[in-house]
């Protein structure tokens, strides 16, 4: 990597730390610590993942015409005001206000790291560049839970709120580091954007008319509604109120997710590289449906406390592999069914899906996580098996080069084969697309 990709991993991993400071212990802090509540906890998670549908939707524009580096640091400055002002808060009102703050300034940062991934990368490198960040993201994510884990005191407020001072520091720490990158003039995606009548639509509706892409949406929705949008909200009640973990368990469960993901991830890229993305996916459906019947174990068998818990981190752990093996196929294949002028678009529009899912997952998991323990569990083994079949119908819609890029000379670059309809035959050069991280 280039001195610019090192410094943007480095920022990005040291924001996922932060980040992890807060992630699992969210809905505890709510409902348990200020006292307000479970139902006043799920809202706080799904505005925290709502107010991306504010912001998203002009992200993807302001990326391609002002660049990545101004929209990042905005972004972090941002997110460091909405974690501060969430460890201070102490009512319904404010801890609402500061979700959404705190939400809008995550949302928009990951479109901007991807696409500063991408303009410091080249095609050869890319997709190895962006299961970099996941692998890095991921790290530090677990090794802030589990530091986290020891501090936290339910008894103790106090010490919820350093967490999200510390969280706000690394955010800032991002923007200062995202400051000293010296950007190159523009991203190296191949062809010149056509000009004159050549030139595809840029919007909605040319990306609602790309019938793989929208495919693709829908299968994203299920993946984060059916995982990410689980951790910190359904999964993380189901784990405390029907398997009677202790909440510092939280922690080391989401540790040993990312412990997977660290020892998994380029080992599970070497061997998907070269095989259907749509196969990959439809077995990451499959491995999380397992996942969730080793949660139903933990929660309806009635086996010893040991049991439970140990089963609840397999959980997390099972959660993990089928991770790594998304982050090399999602997030390419997004790049690659995009067209070059509308590189952005396309990039804030999976990331709104996946915002969406986020914000629907906790409000429909959290309660159900805390009370519906049996349904709870048989929704999400349905859901994750809807994964595979959606999948594998993706699969039928894409070209061979784009289900299966190792068949062309270059990794993550393929030729016109499924644009939006009024799209022109040039070929497609690289683009970028976010990630199955940011959680």
């Amino acid at each position: 990597m280039g001195a610019a990709l090192r410094r943007i991993q480095l920022g990005s991993a040291l924001s996922a730390f932060g980040l992890g400071f807060t992630v699992p212990y969210l809905y505890v802090y709510v409902a348990q610590v200020r006292e307000l509540g479970a139902g006043t906890a799920g809202v706080v998670l799904a505005v925290f993942a709502m107010a991306a549908l504010a912001v998203l939707p002009f992200t993807g524009r302001a990326l391609d015409r002002r660049g990545p580096l101004p929209v990042l640091i905005a972004a972090s400055v941002l997110a460091a005001v909405g974690a501060c002002a969430l460890g201070l808060a102490n009512g319904v009102t404010s801890a609402v206000l500061s979700a959404a703050v705190l939400g809008a300034g995550t949302a928009v940062m990951q479109p901007a790291l991807a696409t500063m991934l991408v303009w410091c990368s080249g095609a050869a490198t890319r997709t190895r560049a962006f299961a970099t960040q996941f692998f890095l993201q991921n790290l530090g994510l677990g090794i802030g839970g589990l530091v986290g884990g020891q501090l936290v005191d339910v008894d103790r407020p106090s010490s919820f709120t350093v967490l999200f001072l510390i969280e706000a520091a690394m955010f800032l720490v991002l923007g200062v580091v995202a400051a000293t990158v010296r950007m190159p003039k523009g991203p190296s995606l191949g062809a010149e954007v056509p000009s004159g009548n050549a030139q595809p639509r840029a919007g909605l509706r040319a990306l609602l008319s790309h019938g793989a892409m929208v495919q693709l949406c829908v299968l994203g929705f299920v993946i984060f509604f059916a995982c990410y949008g689980q951790f910190e909200s359904g999964l993380a009640a189901y784990g405390t109120e029907a398997a009677g973990i202790d909440p510092s368990t939280l922690g080391v469960a989401l540790a040993a997710n990312t412990a997977v993901i660290v020892v998994a991830q380029f080992v599970v890229l070497r061997l998907v590289e070269r095989r259907r993305r749509s196969r990959v996916i439809a077995l990451t459906g499959v491995i999380w449906a397992f996942a969730w019947i080793v949660a139903g174990y933990a929660g309806l068998g009635h086996g010893s406390q040991t049991m439970a818990t140990a089963a609840m981190i397999s959980t997390y752990a099972l959660f993990g592999l089928g991770e790594a093996m998304l982050s090399p196929t999602v997030a390419p294949l997004v790049a690659d069914l995009a067209p070059e002028n509308m590189v952005g678009r396309y990039n804030s529009a999976f990331a709104l899906v996946k915002q969406l899912a986020l914000a629907v997952g906790p409000a429909v998991g959290g309660p159900m996580g805390a009370a519906l323990h049996g349904p709870y569990i048989v929704t999400f083994v349905l859901f994750s098996l809807g994964i595979s079949v959606l999948a594998l119908r993706l699969g039928r819609a894409l070209a061979p080069v784009q289900d299966r890029p190792s068949i062309a000379g270059a990794p993550s670059r393929v030729v016109a084969v499924s644009l939006p309809e009024n799209g022109s035959a040039a070929p497609v050069p690289d683009a970028v697309a976010v990630p199955p991280t940011g959680r």
